[in-house]
This record gives C-alpha cells, sequence and structure tokens, in this order.
C-alpha cells in the first residue's frame, strides 16, 4: 500500500529566537499507508495535538518534510495549503464546531459549499450523508436540539462532505457518554472499512486505540512506540 501521510524529521518550534523557545516536536517522523486506521495516543502535554496540526495543515512545521497524497505540503502556499485541506482532509473535533444557527443539513453541506459545488449536488451529498450516519430523521434540527452524540454524527457526516482521503479524528469521543462514544466508533470503522478512509485517531484513551490498525505513542515530543492494534 503507497504512504497517504508521510512526515520525515518534523520539528516545532514556537516563540523563536526569543529566550522562552520552545521546541514541541523533535523530529517526528510518521508514515500512515491509504486506507490505515491509526491512533496517536500520548498524556496531556506530550505533543499530539502539535502532531495532529501537523497532519491537518492547520500549521506549518519549523523543519522537516511532510508529502500528503503525493502533494509537498512545504512547497505549497496557503490559498493551496486550504485547498488541499479542504479537499483531502476531514476533521472531526470533540467539541464538534458546528456553525450553531444552521441546520444539521446545512452543516454538512458546508465544506460543498467552499469548493463550489451547484447548490442541487450539494444538497443531494449532504442528505446522503446524513442517512449514512443515521441522521436523516435531524436534517433540519439545529445543533442545540441534538444531543452530543447526534451533534458528533453530524460532524462525521460534515467531515465526508468532499469525499476526503484521510479523515483525522481528535478525541472525538471525548465528549460523550461510554454508549455514545462506541456508536461513534462504529462509524468510524464503518467508514474506514466500507468507504475506506484512511482515519487518523488522536486519543488519551487506550481502549479506544486497541481498536485501531496501528497505535503510535507520543511522549514528550518523540514517537516512543508504534505497536499492532486489535482492530474490530
Amino acid at each position: 500500500m503507497e504512504s497517504i501521510i508521510k512526515l520525515t524529521n518534523i520539528v516545532k518550534k514556537f516563540y523563536i529566537g526569543e529566550h522562552n523557545e520552545l521546541e514541541i516536536l523533535h523530529g517526528i517522523s510518521l508514515d500512515v499507508k491509504e486506507g490505515e486506521f491509526v491512533s496517536i495516543v500520548g498524556p496531556s502535554g506530550s505533543g499530539k495535538s502539535t502532531l495532529m496540526n501537523m497532519i491537518g495543515i492547520l500549521d506549518r512545521p519549523t523543519s522537516g518534510d511532510y508529502i500528503l497524497d503525493g502533494i509537498n505540503v512545504g512547497e505549497a502556499d496557503d490559498s493551496k495549503l486550504s485547498e488541499i485541506r479542504n479537499q483531502k482532509i476531514g476533521f472531526v473535533f470533540q467539541t464538534y464546531n458546528l456553525i450553531s444557527k444552521t441546520s444539521a443539513l446545512k452543516n454538512v453541506e458546508l465544506p460543498m459549499l467552499y469548493a463550489g459545488v451547484k447548490r442541487n449536488e450539494r444538497i443531494k451529498r449532504a442528505k446522503e450523508l446524513l442517512e449514512l450516519v443515521e441522521m436523516s430523521d435531524r436534517a433540519k434540527h439545529l445543533p442545540e436540539e441534538l444531543s452530543g452524540g447526534q451533534k458528533q454524527r453530524v460532524a462525521i457526516a460534515r467531515a465526508m462532505a468532499n469525499d476526503p482521503a484521510i479523515i483525522l479524528a481528535d478525541e472525538p469521543t471525548g465528549a460523550l457518554d461510554s454508549k455514545t462514544g462506541r456508536l461513534v466508533m462504529d462509524l468510524f470503522h464503518k467508514l474506514n472499512k466500507e468507504k475506506k478512509k484512511t482515519i487518523v485517531l488522536i486519543t488519551h484513551s487506550n481502549e479506544l486505540a486497541a481498536e485501531t490498525d496501528r497505535i503510535i505513542s507520543i511522549k514528550d515530543g518523540n514517537i516512543i512506540n508504534t505497536e499492532k492494534g486489535g482492530n474490530k
């Protein structure tokens, strides 16, 4: 299988050149194959959120190389990076990040709107995605009218809007009870198996990580261990 994510010697520093200069990532190298379901685990302050920002192109590394689905991220300008993010990566966050005054359906449409997809096509695909996550009956509801698990399912549908190669999920079950979290994880397994999506799960839960193909442990800005998971 081809590597869809290839990080080589990624270093991330903050406050560069100042007396309080801080290096968070110390030369991380990581390969994720197409269709793989991997988890990145580590305690608070380990650097996993910074690493997620690198993988999701939400921030640039201080040094090192990043090839995403054949594209050299370091050589792309900001507008190209925005385009890559919108087309290649679907984000799922612990806090859902839904637009509050907008229906579930319109929230799912949003990435397609930015991508210039025609209105009829947007609505059709958004409805199909809500059906995929079993939220068709909540299409017209606002986020405030949905439970945490329902919001997260809408967020997953939105992450799938532009049919991205990768889904990047940052503590996606962190705000949910265990039963609802189970439903969300089952949905990720379904997207991985049936839709062949590459999924990177950032989590502090060893239990959830154990369900993935591969567990990457990070501590103090270094990868300290990589082991095979049990995947369901």
